[in-house]
């Protein structure tokens, strides 16, 4: 798959309602009167919440500090040959203390589609989340910045989740996160270090229901992600995220992305990504891209 077809999916996810990143002007910092270090706010996952593709992390989004507020909107699109995610969503923060998010995901599955002759095509899913930081600073304290989220996950297309098993249409996460920068922490440069604890059933991020018939109870899974700033503006790094098995007719694999992330100014950020999501609803092997888009005010 070429990257342009990446490309015109991002813009034409912004067309929607997110057109306003297309105006932001890449060679000013100095309008937006926001306190924090560039790139200190992270990208936004695929779920709303500040991080990176797909493991939240214990930042805020945008880049308010104290006695300030911040905001972001993004656009994201994945793509494995079988499946294609596309994402759009927002998220305020305020005093770098608390962070709300809307995230609205579509997932297309043509090819099961085709192999089940399902009635439709595709699955949505809308989520709201809340975070908050509880303690420590992501630079300038010596404990890491750690923070406690809610996502609450609403399915809005139960037929093929409940075919397969999935219990019910809707669920809430709860996520644990510590992330810290460390200076000059590896071969002089600054090292990006997160962990997070998510308390879920959801299959497949909740896109496949929640729960199932093997398992229909909550469980504590880990997520880890690690980057390198190459420079002020650019970031490096890998993602890990466990993932449940609550249902018989399909099997569920972990998920890791390598991904680069550009932060050309506070804003503007890209991240791109190869992702591996292993077996996805019977089709396996579900490698591909990620892009993402965000802009900040």
């Amino acid at each position: 798959m070429k990257i342009s077809r990446y490309c015109f999916a991002i813009v034409s996810l912004f067309s929607s309602g997110f057109v306003f990143a297309a105006t932001l002007d890449l060679d000013s910092d100095s309008t937006i009167s926001r306190s924090r270090l560039l790139a200190t706010g992270g990208a936004s996952t695929i779920e709303g919440a500040a991080g990176g593709g797909i493991v939240p992390m214990a930042v805020l989004s945008g880049y308010g500090a104290q006695e300030e507020q911040g905001a972001v909107a993004f656009g994201s699109y994945v793509d494995t040959g079988d499946y294609q995610l596309e994402v759009v969503g927002a998220s305020v923060s305020w005093r770098n203390r608390v962070e709300l998010s809307f995230a609205q995901q579509k997932l297309t599955h043509d090819s099961l589609t085709a192999a089940l002759s399902l009635p439709t095509d595709s699955i949505s899913q809308r989520i709201i989340s809340a975070k908050v930081r509880v303690l420590g600073d992501l630079i300038y304290t010596p404990v890491p910045q750690i923070s406690i989220g809610v996502q609450h996950k609403k399915n809005l297309d139960f037929l093929v989740p409940g075919a397969v098993g999935a219990k019910k249409d809707s669920g809430t996460d709860i996520n644990l996160t510590a992330t810290k920068l460390i200076l000059g922490g590896f071969f002089n440069r600054n090292l990006l270090l997160n962990a997070n604890l998510r308390y879920t059933n959801a299959n497949q991020t909740g896109l496949v229901g929640f729960g199932g018939d093997k398992n229909d109870d909550k469980e504590v899974l880990p997520e880890v992600s690690a980057g390198v700033l190459l420079n002020r503006q650019w970031l490096v790094g890998a993602e890990y995220r466990q993932k449940p098995n609550n249902l018989s007719f399909i099997k569920e694999d972990d998920w890791q992305t390598v991904f680069v992330g550009w932060f050309p100014t506070k804003r503007i950020a890209v991240v791109a990504a190869y992702v591996d999501l292993g077996e996805v609803a019977t089709f396996k092997d579900q490698t591909g891209w990620y892009l993402s888009l965000q802009g900040s005010f």
